[in-house]
C-alpha cells in the first residue's frame, strides 16, 4: 500500500535509487549513509525536519538488489510511514540508545567491512560531534564527503517536480499580491512580513526553509536582514525574499517596492538593477557556462563604477529544501565550472548593496530552463519600480 502522503510514485523514487547508486559506484564509493533531510526526502520519500536535532539516516549500498533502511528516531516512525516507500525503518530511543552504533549495525548488515562509506558533511544534520561517533562505529570503513555528488543528482528536475515548483511559485506569487496590499502608511516590517506569510499559506504553502527576509528605509543596506517591529517610513523602500512551498519544493520571490516616491539616488539604483538582472536573463540559456552568465549581469555595474557593491551570487539552484537553507548545488557565478541544461530551476537576481549609503535594492526570482528557453515562474523581474 502506498503511503498516504507520498508525493511521488514509487517508480521515481526507484528511479532516483538507481541514479545515486549508479553515481555512487562510479566514484569508488562502497556505501552511503545520507543524512540530509533533502535527500532522505529526494530518495526515500521521507519528509521530515528533524534530522538536525535527531540523527536520522537513510542507508544503501551501491548493490540494485539492496533494500534500503531507514535509520530514525522512534518517535518519528509515523512520519516515516505516512511519506516513505522504504520499508525497512530501524529505530532507537533518544539519549538511551545510540544512534551511531545502529547506522553502523544496518551498514554491516549491507556488507560493509571497510572502503569508503558517502555521507554529506555540508548538511546542518551532522554535527561535527556526530561525524567523530559514527566515523568510530563503522571503522576501519571512511566516511567521505560526497555532498556535491548527491547534491547534483536533484539539480535536473523531473516533469513531476517541476509540476510541484509551479504550485510554489502560485503560492509565492499570492504572498507577493498580499505584500503589497499591506503598504499602507503606518505599517510596520513585520505587519508586511505577516501579510505576505498569510498570504502563502492561505494560498496552501508549506513551511519555509529560510525566514522571511524583509526590511525597509536604512535597513535595507544590510544583507539577509529579516522585518523589525519598525514602522516603514514615507519615501522609503521595502525589501523582501521568500518562498511559496509544495511538497517541499521552493519558488522564490525577490522583490523591492516603496511606500511614497524614494529620493533620485534609489530610484536610479533600481533601474540599475533592472539592466543588472535584464543582462544575466539575457546570457541564460542551454549550454551557457555560469561565469559568463554573471560577468554579463556585472556589465552595467562595471559602467558605473559599482562592481563592489555585487556582494553575492548572481543565482542559485532551487527545489526541496529543509531548514535552515534552500540552497542546491548549482551556483551561477565565478570561480565554477557548470554550464546550464535543460530541467535546471534557479533563482536568478540583481543585489545592489551599498551599506555606506543605507541602501540596497533586489530584484529577481524564480526560473526554469526547458527546451523552449526560459520562463519565469514568480517574482519581480525586471519591472518598474512600485510606488504605493
Amino acid at each position: 500500500m502506498p503511503a498516504p502522503f507520498s508525493a511521488f510514485a514509487e517508480s521515481e523514487f526507484k528511479e532516483r535509487m538507481h541514479r545515486a547508486r549508479k553515481a555512487l559506484k562510479a566514484a569508488g564509493y562502497d556505501l552511503c549513509i545520507a543524512m540530509a533531510p533533502e535527500h532522505l526526502y529526494y530518495l526515500a520519500g521521507y519528509d521530515s525536519w528533524v534530522g538536525v536535532n535527531s540523527p536520522q539516516a537513510l542507508i544503501f549500498s551501491t548493490r540494485e538488489e539492496d533494500a534500503p533502511t531507514i535509520v530514525l528516531r522512534n518517535a518519528d516512525i509515523a512520519l516515516a510511514r505516512e511519506s516513505s516507500w522504504v520499508k525497512d525503518l530501524r529505530t532507537y530511543h533518544l539519549l538511551l540508545e545510540d544512534p551511531a552504533a545502529l547506522m553502523a549495525k544496518v551498514a554491516a548488515e549491507k556488507g560493509l567491512k571497510g572502503g569508503r562509506v558517502a555521507i554529506e558533511m555540508a548538511t546542518y544534520a551532522l554535527t561535527p560531534a556526530f561525524e567523530k561517533q559514527l566515523a568510530a562505529a563503522v571503522a576501519p570503513a571512511k566516511l567521505e564527503d560526497a555532498s556535491a555528488l548527491l547534491g547534483d543528482l536533484r539539480v535536473i528536475k523531473s516533469p513531476a517536480e517541476i509540476a510541484y515548483i509551479r504550485q510554489a511559485a502560485k503560492m509565492a506569487q499570492a504572498g507577493l499580491a498580499a505584500g503589497r496590499c499591506a503598504m499602507q502608511p503606518g505599517v510596520t516590517e513585520i505587519g508586511v512580513a505577516a501579510a505576505i506569510e498569510a498570504g502563502l499559506r492561505a494560498a496552501g504553502s508549506d513551511y519555509w526553509s529560510i525566514p522571511t527576509e524583509l526590511t525597509s528605509g536604512i535597513r535595507t543596506g544590510g544583507g539577509h536582514g529579516t522585518p523589525r517591529p519598525r514602522t516603514v517610513e514615507p519615501g522609503t523602500l521595502v525589501r523582501c525574499e521568500f518562498s511559496g512551498v509544495a511538497a517541499r519544493y521552493h519558488a522564490v520571490s525577490l522583490h523591492s517596492m516603496a511606500l511614497g516616491a524614494p529620493p533620485k539616488r534609489v530610484r536610479d539604483l533600481y533601474r540599475l538593477g533592472n539592466e543588472v538582472l535584464a543582462a544575466g536573463i539575457a546570457a541564460t540559456r542551454i549550454g551557457a557556462h555560469v561565469v559568463d552568465i554573471e560577468e554579463a549581469s556585472l556589465a552595467p555595474l562595471r559602467r558605473e563604477g559599482l562592481e563592489h557593491t555585487a556582494r553575492g551570487r548572481f543565482g542559485y539552484g532551487i527545489g526541496i529544501a529543509y531548514p535552515p537553507i534552500w540552497l542546491e548545488t548549482l551556483q551561477i557565478s565565478r570561480g565554477l565550472d557548470r554550464r546550464m541544461a535543460p530541467g535546471m530551476v534557479f533563482v536568478l537576481h540583481s543585489w545592489i548593496e551599498l551599506p555606506e549609503e543605507h541602501i540596497g535594492v533586489a530584484q529577481g526570482g524564480t526560473w526554469l530552463l526547458g527546451e523552449n528557453g526560459l520562463e519565469m515562474l514568480v517574482g519581480s523581474g525586471v519591472v518598474d519600480l512600485e510606488v504605493y
